[in-house]
């Protein structure tokens, strides 16, 4: 197990608790900060728990706040709706 996944599994949430936004965006920049370059699979792990416990667009918001995209590779996803 790398680092960055077990990083994310100690942070504290267990199982059928809800993250904030304000937790998840502090779940990022903690990513980014502690990994820097290397944070893609926590960064991941953390959109994945936003997605399921805030939704695809609160997601998708996050994604663009911390440029996710370009700089870790992590694209936004269409929402359930899949409006073009």
């Amino acid at each position: 197990m790398s680092s960055a996944w077990r990083g994310c599994a100690s942070s504290g949430m267990t199982r059928g608790e809800t993250m904030t936004t304000d937790e998840a965006r502090q779940k990022i920049q903690s990513s980014i900060d502690q990994y820097g370059s290397h944070a893609a699979a926590a960064l991941d792990l953390i959109i994945s728990e936003v997605r399921s416990s805030l939704g695809h667009e609160t997601a998708n918001d996050l994604i663009d706040e911390f440029d996710l995209e370009l700089e870790y590779n992590i694209v936004p996803t269409e929402s359930e709706g899949g409006t073009s």
